[in-house]
C-alpha cells in the first residue's frame, strides 16, 4: 500500500535522504522514528506528493506519486506536523468543506462527515466554533479532515507533538485503531509512543535507514539477553558451576534466604545456551524455582544504533 524506493533528496550540499527504502501492507501502522533532523518529514511529503525526491521512487496504493498524483492524493489522508485549520469555522462545517475539496459526492457527503466525526469522538463538540476548542479535540478535528474521504493509507507526521500526557494517550490509541483496517505511516522521535502505537518502525538518522523490523524483533536482534534466575537447594554450588558456563556473565542479586541471579550474554539467549546454564545448575545440586527473562528496550536498541538518547 505504501513504499519509498531508494528515495534521495538533497538540498544543495546537503542530503536529507540518502536511499531510503521501506515498505508497509495494509492493516500495519508503520513508524518513522529518529532524532529530529533525520530525514522522517522529508520522507513522508514526498511519498504524500508534497516533495519531488532528487531520486527514487515513491509508490501509494501501487500508484507512482509523481505520475499520478490526483489518483494517489484521492487514496491518501495526510496530516503534517503543523496541520492548519480555519479557526473562525465549526467542526462540522469545516469537515463537510474538506470533502467537498478530496471531491466526496454531495450526496455521500453528509454520511462520510458523520462517520469522521464518530470515528475521532467529536459528535459532542461537532457544532463548536474550532478557535474555542482545546489543542487535543483541534488535532481530532486535523484527523478527522484527513479521514473524511475515507482514504485507505494515512501519513500522520508527528500528531502528539503539544499535547499533554492525556491527550496524547487518546490520539495514539486513536491512531492504533485507524491502522486496523488503513496503512498508517506515522512519524515520532518519541520512543516509548513508538512501541506503544507501531506494529513496524523504521529508525532514521542522517538520511539513512539504520534498521526495519518490529520493535519486539529489534530489541530481541540487537540487545544482550538477560535471564533473572532464583536458585534453593545447594546455591553455593549452583553459583559456582554458572560461574563456569562459557560466554555468560553472572551478577548475584541475592544470596539467602534463596539465591537471586541475573545472568546476561552478548550472544542471542537461545534454546543451547539456557540448557547449558540449567545443565550446570541442576548438575550442581541446586533447583530453579524461577527463570524469567529480562524485558527489552526499543530505546537501547535507538541508542545503540544512532549513538543518541531518546527524548523526553
Amino acid at each position: 500500500m505504501l513504499e519509498a524506493r531508494d528515495l534521495v533528496k538533497s538540498y544543495g550540499g546537503h542530503l536529507a535522504l540518502d536511499r531510503v527504502s521501506f515498505a508497509a501492507r495494509p492493516g500495519t501502522v508503520l513508524g518513522l522514528l529518529g532524532p529530529n533532523g533525520a530525514g522522517k518529514s522529508t520522507a513522508m511529503k514526498i511519498l504524500a506528493g508534497f516533495l519531488v525526491p532528487t531520486a527514487g521512487t515513491a509508490v501509494v496504493a501501487d500508484l507512482d506519486v509523481q505520475e499520478r498524483s490526483r489518483e494517489v492524493r484521492q487514496r491518501l489522508g495526510y496530516l503534517p506536523e503543523n496541520a492548519s485549520l480555519y479557526l473562525e469555522m465549526r467542526v462540522r462545517e469545516y469537515l463537510s468543506y474538506r470533502a467537498a475539496l478530496k471531491e466526496v459526492p454531495r450526496s455521500a457527503r453528509a454520511g462520510h462527515v458523520e462517520r469522521a466525526l464518530a470515528t475521532c469522538g467529536l459528535l459532542e463538540v461537532k457544532d463548536r466554533i474550532i478557535g474555542q476548542l482545546s489543542r487535543g479535540f483541534r488535532q481530532r478535528v486535523s484527523l478527522a479532515a484527513v479521514l473524511v474521504h475515507d482514504p485507505p493509507v494515512l501519513i500522520l507526521d508527528e500528531p502528539t507533538v503539544g499535547l499533554d500526557p492525556l491527550q496524547i494517550r487518546e490520539i495514539r490509541a486513536l491512531v492504533r485503531k485507524l491502522g486496523a483496517d488503513r496503512t498508517v505511516l506515522f512519524s515520532t522521535h518519541i520512543l516509548p509512543e513508538a512501541e506503544a502505537v507501531c506494529d513496524r518502525v523504521v529508525i532514521l538518522d542522517h538520511g539513512k535507514v539504520l534498521a526495519d523490523a518490529s520493535p519486539k524483533d529489534l530489541a530481541a536482534s540487537l540487545r544482550p539477553r538477560e535471564l533473572a534466575m532464583e536458585l534453593v537447594g545447594n546455591v553455593e554450588r549452583g553459583l559456582a558451576a554458572l560461574r563456569e558456563v562459557p560466554d555468560i556473565h553472572v551478577a548475584v542479586l541475592q544470596e539467602a534466604p534463596t539465591a537471586r541471579v541475573e545472568v546476561r550474554t552478548d550472544a542471542p539467549m537461545d534454546t543451547e545456551v539456557r540448557s547449558r546454564i540449567s545443565q550446570a545448575v541442576t548438575g550442581a545440586g541446586a533447583v530453579i524455582v524461577e527463570l524469567t527473562s529480562a524485558g527489552a528496550s526499543l530505546e537501547e536498541v535507538f541508542a545503540k544504533l544512532t549513538g543518541k538518547g531518546a527524548s523526553p
